[in-house]
């Protein structure tokens, strides 16, 4: 595994050029002697009902002009081709694959096995494909259903079906040690320790929201590690107002910034966010630390042009 260093990241940044929106914050940021920490909001796109639910999340993006991307089920794509395609065909989003039907590619201990390679290669295949037709445009990563606690490290089958798919980027890291809660500030690899130099990895960190609330159903869960990675991140109870919500994700925004690491990005569902905050405050309250703090705000398709140049 090839980790990506802080210092050659904001190096490549500078010399490369590439993405307008990384560009000025990284030579500002090295200007003042301080690494630039790069927020991504992020989104898994998956259940029934998610126009409505991402039209008030694209509300709030466009007021503070903050990018995002969104990880769509290729099967919601086919419902509601027209109406995914008008609400987020713009500039600021990038548009990604969250496979075609949310099944697993590899085995989690929580969501299930993984299904059959024949059924793989159709989620990674038909998702990507849906989201090049829908939105016309290329579609260069994938986020797979759930997440795993190793990402796709040592299963080269599934890494050899993303290559020959074409991906460029998977962002699979979404579980701590041990399948745990909170993930920890992981940050971007490449997959060359496994025969995939070219392929990266662009974890997230945090709680998958729907958790956090209870959203799921699942009630109480052995989901946190021992001893803790940041016990700071573990709230006492589910959290039941957006301010509450925040303040979890404020903890992972402070560290990343503190420490200076490379991405901050959280594990965020519209269908969850909808059903808890309609409003969407808890985005506002997040969009308005991450400018306060000076973070610099980019996609995922932006931080894959700067780590592979």
């Amino acid at each position: 595994m090839k980790d990506y260093t802080r210092r050659k990241f904001v190096k490549t940044t500078i010399l490369s050029g590439i993405g307008a929106v990384i560009m000025p914050y990284a030579a500002m940021s090295q200007g003042k002697g301080k690494k630039q920490t790069y927020y991504i909001a992020a989104y898994d796109t998956e259940s029934g009902g998610g126009v409505e639910a991402c039209r008030k999340i694209v509300e709030v993006h466009k007021r503070y002009q903050m990018p995002a991307t969104f990880f769509i089920v290729g099967k919601r794509l086919e419902e509601n081709p027209d109406g995914y395609r008008k609400l987020l065909d713009d500039p600021l989003f990038e548009i990604a694959s969250h496979t075609y039907s949310h099944k697993m590619l590899r085995d989690n201990p929580f969501c299930g096995p993984a299904v059959s390679m024949e059924r793989r290669r159709e989620e990674i295949f038909k998702g990507k494909e849906l989201v090049e037709k829908v939105f016309e445009r290329p579609c260069i990563g994938l986020r797979p259903a759930c997440g795993f606690d190793n990402a796709f490290k040592g299963v080269p089958e599934v890494l050899s079906l993303l290559s020959e798919a074409g991906f460029k980027y998977v962002s699979s890291l979404l579980w701590g040690p041990d399948y745990s809660m909170p993930v920890p500030l992981n940050q971007p690899f490449s997959y060359e320790s496994d025969g995939y130099p070219d392929l990266w990895e662009l974890p997230a960190c945090g709680w998958h929201e729907n958790l956090l609330k209870n959203h799921n159903k699942w009630g109480p869960k052995r989901l946190t590690l021992w001893p803790p990675v940041m016990p700071e991140a573990i709230p006492e109870k589910f959290v039941s107002t957006p301010e509450e919500e925040f303040k979890v994700n404020k903890v992972f925004i402070d560290k990343a910034h503190s420490t200076e690491k490379m991405l901050v990005s959280l594990i965020w569902h519209p269908w969850s966010l909808h059903a808890f905050d309609p409003e969407m405050k808890m985005l506002e309250l997040t969009f308005k630390y991450v400018r306060e703090k000076g973070l610099n705000a980019c996609t995922y398709a932006d931080l894959y042009k700067v780590v592979s140049s």
